[in-house]
């Protein structure tokens, strides 16, 4: 579906357009999806009821699972989300499947809108690696615009973004994703109100990526390693606690 939407979208453009035209930094809705309609509806909701959230998380399923209450122990991911971030009143707009592309849409049409946090987390790219297979090239400065959409609309807040998750996906989704840290690193390096945070070494275990640290591996049927459990989710909450402290008053 995302990729007849895209080619329908670029045959509108001229011909000099679609040549230099960034697909992964174009607003592409998920509107048509029921189940995204009912949780992006739900969200709007739940940020009308919490005005005054001072931190706000921005992403795909990664950012989704930290309400995750899956009842087995490893993939009980809420509770770490109830300490680390629930007394800030914050607020979790991650949704599964989404793309830099979709989350510049959702910015577009008012996911922030009205409210006034003091620190933005921004954790997104790992799908575009994925089905839609956008490279460094296209993810770097869609993330960048997701940066500068965000600081746009939430003026006061400071900036969180954290490098793209190491996964076990494969050679080629590794290489994108070192590349992309790289370059997300030297672009907000000594930027005063965006702070960029590689996590890759939380989940490094003998030089290797540490699947015990992933939901994905022990669910029925197994799948590649792409989504932290509760084990790996407080690895990042407590890596992130000095930033939430200097930020957030």
């Amino acid at each position: 579906m995302i990729r007849a939407l895209l080619f329908a979208a670029l045959l509108l453009l001229p011909a000099a357009a679609s040549a230099s035209a960034n697909i992964a930094e174009a607003p592409i809705s998920r509107a048509d999806l029921p189940w995204w309609s009912t949780l992006w509806h739900r969200m709007l909701v739940e940020k009308a009821e919490t005005p005054n959230a001072k931190i706000v998380w921005l992403g795909d399923s990664i950012t989704f699972f930290w309400q995750r209450q899956g009842g087995h122990g490893y993939d009980d991911i809420k509770p770490v989300w109830d300490k680390y971030y629930a007394p800030y009143g914050a607020l979790d707009f991650g949704f599964t499947g989404d793309t830099t592309a979709n989350l510049i849409w959702r910015l577009d049409h008012g996911q922030v809108a009205g409210l006034h946090p003091q620190l933005a987390i921004i954790l997104i790219g790992a799908n575009n690696f994925g089905r839609v297979h956008w490279d460094t090239a296209m993810t770097v400065p869609a993330i960048e615009a997701v940066v500068s959409n965000t600081r746009h609309q939430l003026p006061g807040a400071h900036i969180l973004l954290l490098g793209v998750l190491p996964s076990i996906r494969s050679a080629w989704v590794d290489e994108q994703t070192l590349a992309t840290n790289a370059a997300l690193a030297r672009a907000y390096q000594g930027n005063p109100a965006v702070t960029f945070i590689d996590l890759r070494n939380l989940f490094i275990r003998d030089g290797k990526v540490d699947a015990g640290l992933f939901v994905d591996p022990l669910l029925t049927p197994p799948r590649p390693a792409l989504h932290p459990n509760r084990a790996g989710m407080t690895k990042i909450a407590e890596a992130l606690a000095p930033y939430v402290r200097k930020y957030v008053r």
